[in-house]
């Protein structure tokens, strides 16, 4: 015999969220000096803006990046995000051509790594929030999988020449 509980239980266990779409919210210092840097470094388009936030979109969706005037007296960095992966359309020579334009740019650059299933540019933007531009070398989620665990989830420092155009 099932009871109420355990029929909830058990609909409850094959629930499971199917996600269409992602957004990052990030609180940040200045909303709008913050969206000119996300417009300037990472290509994106201003879409919604209000007194405290500012919308920022790729050009497919109508946000993917939310920022969000932080209390007065918060601190860059800490506890929270650890860094947001943006996985670039192309090859590691585009990697390689963004790593110079952050370059250029003089936007502080974190490390390059080797994870095994691709390469990754990490950098922060002017509140201190890491970001990874990542290109993946090995197509095949299964495959990717069993690489990340023989390798335990590596982030081996590599010699990644930058590119500038």
């Amino acid at each position: 015999m099932t009871t109420k509980n355990d029929a909830s239980q058990s609909t409850n266990d094959a629930v499971k969220p199917r996600v269409r779409r992602t957004h990052l919210s990030l609180f940040v210092a200045d909303p709008e000096a913050s969206a000119k840097w996300y417009e300037d470094v990472l290509g994106m388009e201003v879409t919604a803006r209000g007194p405290e936030w500012v919308f920022l979109s790729y050009g497919l969706k109508h946000h993917d990046i939310a920022l969000i005037r932080a209390e007065d007296g918060a601190r860059p960095g800490g506890i929270g995000l650890q860094h947001y992966g943006l996985e670039i359309d192309g090859d590691l020579d585009e990697l390689r051509r963004l790593y110079g334009m952050l370059l250029s740019k003089g936007v502080p650059v974190v490390k390059t790594t080797d994870h095994k299933v691709g390469f990754g540019v990490y950098f922060t933007d002017p509140d201190g929030n890491r970001f990874e531009f990542f290109c993946e070398t090995v197509q095949d989620d299964e495959e990717g999988k069993r690489i990340l665990g023989a390798h335990n989830a590596p982030s081996e420092t590599v010699d990644l020449d930058p590119l500038y155009t």
